[in-house]
């Protein structure tokens, strides 16, 4: 089932075409399974994006016809919305979600941190400066983590210096693109809504 230049040839991981009569039945047998599964799942993935396409459009269609009720016109993107079933059972959510980077100020923001943990050197803990260093550290991609940065605004601290890193880390973000959730949910019998998973990992 592997996709081949020429009949009766398979192509090996460095692209190299082998004779099929030269491969070993069980690596035929293994490939045949692989490639079989691969299409089924791909097939699956193509359903499962056409189902979402569709269910976004059919919310976006039900709350203009909600918002018509009060003769208003939505119009452009819609927000967060949560759908319930009648009965309670079952609920849909469409969620908006913003992606979010630092630009180069943020370097000035921890610049400022530095200043601050330098001046309270004898009386800054060792937990402070871990939890600094630990929100701007880089993830896979090399980008610095916005939710862990800014989780240090919460930190009550009313040192001049520090008040001007927290108006810099805020400065510094940008938002460069949005994404659309949409997620199922199914209550149980505490009452609870509990995910339904599309993830075949998680089933």
């Amino acid at each position: 089932m592997s996709t081949n230049t020429q009949t009766g040839y398979r192509k090996n991981a460095l692209g190299h075409l082998v004779p099929e009569d030269k491969i070993k039945p069980i690596d035929v047998i293994r490939d045949d399974l692989v490639m079989r599964l691969v299409q089924q799942a791909q097939a699956e993935q193509q359903r499962l994006a056409a189902f979402k396409a569709g269910a976004m459009s059919e919310i976006a269609s039900f709350v203009e016809l909600s918002a018509e009720q009060y003769n208003v016109n939505w119009g452009g993107r819609k927000g967060n919305v949560s759908l319930t079933s009648y009965d309670g059972e079952y609920q849909v959510q469409l969620a908006q979600g913003e992606h979010r980077k630092f630009d180069e100020r943020i370097q000035a923001a921890k610049s400022l941190i530095d200043q601050c943990i330098g001046e309270w050197s004898e009386g800054a803990s060792s937990e402070l400066r871990a939890l600094i260093d630990h929100a701007f550290r880089v993830n896979k991609e090399g980008h610095i983590d916005v939710n862990q940065v800014l989780s240090l605004r919460k930190l009550s601290i009313e040192h001049p210096t520090w008040l001007a890193a927290m108006d810099a880390i805020a400065d510094s973000i940008n938002v460069v693109g949005t994404s659309s959730y949409l997620r199922l949910y199914q209550r149980d019998e505490q009452g609870r809504y509990k995910q339904l998973s599309l993830d075949i990992a998680k089933l």
